[in-house]
């Protein structure tokens, strides 16, 4: 394998499906977006794995919907990992790259840093927002916090509230490849069955936590065989395999599912944005009063934003803000 067939599926999404088993899913691998995602902030390493983990969900997810515009996760929760914030934005035209940044919220001082990332989230939600642009109402989809992974949250979430069967296999870290200065690279593979009349979902409940319902919950008979046979081969994935950079994804979904038939498409590239501007500043702040922008003032006269996402930092003059300011 080259260099430059190596680099050519850094930071791309191949979907693909299973013409065996009426199964379709994403091979997502994030090299320079990841590492761009994480080097905005100085996070512990626990965070960044949580981070990583809800990025390269959003990235799978998000390209399966079709967005117009724009898909976020959220992860809320009562532990010192308050939020994990993740937006995915659809390519604004054909051939051009999506869009994806993240970020996390937390209590420093109240962290385990020696704790299952997971673990630090503590009881909460896990929410799939969809917004699909001016003149179209947005979704919002959400599932308690169980499982034992951000993954396995996504999983139920498509369970409880897709009747979806779905699976992820994720892995990510720092690489140190040689002649290279360590960065991070992450990969993973999502399946989906797709849906049928024919499904069955269990009448007393799911086999998960708390009663919720797994993707090996709902489909039953020769449908159920064929899913299970796939989630097998799956776990037979290496971590390696998943974040390359020998293995193309192409040559994944052969080792993996040969005898399933794999058919890719045309891959998707990702790149970090943010979409935060001054003028988006501006008009959340066209809401406040001359009165409450007073109170947002600096020392020095001035009015500071900072984007949580990207880091981008805005000063404005306070007389210019404000529904009094914006009329005056």
């Amino acid at each position: 394998m080259t260099i430059g067939s190596q680099i050519a599926w850094d930071d791309t999404i191949l979907p693909f499906q299973l013409d065996q088993s009426d199964i379709r899913g994403r091979v997502v691998r994030l090299d320079g977006v990841l590492e761009q995602v994480l080097s905005q902030h100085s996070y512990p390493p626990l965070i960044e794995a949580l981070v990583a983990e809800a990025a390269l969900l959003t990235a799978l997810i998000g390209q399966s919907v079709k967005l117009r515009w724009k898909l976020s996760l959220q992860i809320r929760g009562n532990g010192p990992a308050r939020l994990i914030a993740t937006d995915y934005y659809g390519p604004t035209d054909e051939g051009e790259p999506a869009r994806i940044r993240a970020y996390a919220s937390y209590d420093a001082d109240r962290l385990d840093l020696t704790a299952d990332p997971f673990s630090q989230i503590g009881t909460g939600y896990f929410a799939v927002m969809l917004d699909q642009g001016e003149g179209m109402v947005p979704y919002q989809g959400f599932t308690p916090i169980a499982g034992g992974s951000l993954s396995s949250c996504a999983e139920t979430y498509f369970a409880q509230s897709e009747q979806l069967p779905t699976r992820f296999s994720l892995t990510f870290g720092q690489s140190a490849e040689p002649g290279r200065p360590a960065h991070w690279r992450g990969g993973g593979v999502m399946l989906q069955h797709m849906p049928k009349a024919g499904m069955s979902v269990a009448a007393e409940g799911g086999t998960g936590e708390g009663g919720l319902l797994q993707h090996s919950d709902i489909l039953a008979g020769e449908e159920g065989e064929s899913w299970t046979r796939a989630n097998v081969l799956l776990d037979t994935v290496e971590e390696i395999e998943l974040i390359g950079p020998q293995v193309t994804p192409a040559e994944l979904l052969v080792r993996l599912f040969h005898e399933e038939g794999p058919r890719v498409f045309e891959a998707q590239p990702i790149r970090f944005g943010c979409s935060c501007s001054e003028d988006k500043v501006r008009n959340t702040m066209s809401i406040y009063s001359q009165k409450d922008i007073e109170k947002m003032t600096t020392p020095e006269g001035i009015v500071t934003a900072d984007c949580q996402f990207c880091g981008a930092h805005y000063e404005m003059d306070p007389k210019t803000l404000g529904f009094e300011g914006k009329n005056g």
